[in-house]
């Protein structure tokens, strides 16, 4: 090649590779998830409704209701749950039950944007006994998630945890909640 001819071929070079790097997805990072991650799977995804059947048939006889939960039933339910939306906002969770907080990584894709996501929630219990979830911190890639983001994913994981304690909200008071190595456990008793 002459002079002329690689003058005129640079502009097309940092024109393609320009385009290719607009055609990939930027890649933000984030958090690490914890060592031993559960494994998602269908049988573990239907024991959460078996735990809750077991638990409510045991109340009626007891009035105390007690149900515990593992990360790989959570884990499974969650994948499964977002399994049935077309654009989940969090792909590949993980659910991890450790030190009173339910740690959830993912990952969270927005337009050309991909990132690791780690999500803490604390279980809150009212004075009535009504649980509630509280997302105390969303890391989004290296920096804090956006509002929008952190609003939408409260919404939808409260749905998902709370979800069997809501339909029996009138007729139980939690007594207590703890989350550590690897189980979540809610005791309750009918009212």
């Amino acid at each position: 090649m002459d002079g002329t001819t690689q003058w005129i071929a640079l502009p097309f070079l940092a024109l393609s590779l320009g385009a290719a790097s607009l055609a990939c997805r930027l890649n933000l990072g984030g958090p690490e998830r914890l060592p031993s991650p559960p494994e998602p799977s269908n049988a573990a995804a239907t024991e959460i409704a078996q735990s809750w059947t077991n638990a409510l048939a045991g109340a009626v006889v007891t009035g105390r209701l007690e149900v515990i939960l593992t990360e790989e039933q959570l884990t499974s339910a969650l994948s499964a749950r977002l399994a049935g939306d077309e654009n989940p906002i969090l792909q590949s969770p993980t659910v991890y039950l450790r030190d009173g907080t339910i740690q959830i990584y993912g990952l969270v894709q927005e337009e050309m944007i991909e990132a690791s996501v780690r999500l803490v929630i604390t279980p809150v219990l009212d004075s009535e006994g009504r649980l509630g979830f509280a997302l105390t911190s969303a890391d989004f890639g290296p920096v804090p998630a956006p509002e929008g983001l952190r609003a939408s994913l409260s919404g939808m994981l409260s749905e998902f945890l709370a979800g069997p304690m809501g339909t029996l909200a009138t007729g139980i008071r939690v007594t207590s909640v703890a989350i550590a190595d690897g189980e979540l456990a809610i005791v309750a008793e009918l009212r």
